[in-house]
């Protein structure tokens, strides 16, 4: 399983999706490469794919896809930063977390833009998510592990 991590950036009450030419809309983000820490991937890939650069990022949770764990970070988008496409991203476009659910997304970026909401309504713990083979989802009331442990284990 290969591990990336994916920001949700917040402004507004609004979420931050990015595309690329001709594909679905997701959450800002990318492979983690080898030896770079979770968090250092989440500001790495959000400046290659939007120019937000110097954002600070708060980790929420992991979401277990099919192929990916998505180690998740919440970014609060200040009004004077504006994003711009880069690289291979070709739009970037703010949405209110419920016309998500309406747009050709991943099934991850749904079901994280939906864990996201429920954590900012209930600010509790979030349950482990994971994707199965057939596209449906299995909420598990055991988290993964913090992040925070990960990168520690890895220095």
């Amino acid at each position: 399983m290969k591990d990336r991590s994916t920001v949700v950036c917040v402004r507004d009450g609004k979420i931050l999706l990015v595309a690329r030419t001709r594909s679905r809309w997701s959450l800002p983000g990318g492979t983690i490469k080898r030896s770079e820490l979770p968090l250092d991937a989440a500001s790495r890939e959000l400046e290659e794919e939007t120019s937000l650069v110097g954002m600070e990022l708060t980790y929420l949770f992991h979401f277990g896809g099919l192929s990916k764990r998505h180690h998740v970070f919440r970014a609060d988008i200040p009004q004077d930063a504006c994003p711009e496409a880069r690289n291979e991203i070709s739009r970037c476009r703010w949405f209110n977390p419920v016309k998500i659910s309406t747009l050709v997304t991943s099934i991850p970026t749904r079901e994280i833009v939906n864990l996201f909401r429920a954590h900012e309504n209930h600010a509790g713990p979030l349950p482990a998510v994971i994707e199965k083979l057939d596209g449906s989802v299995n909420r598990t009331a055991q988290p993964y592990a913090n992040v925070a442990d990960t990168a520690a284990q890895q220095a």
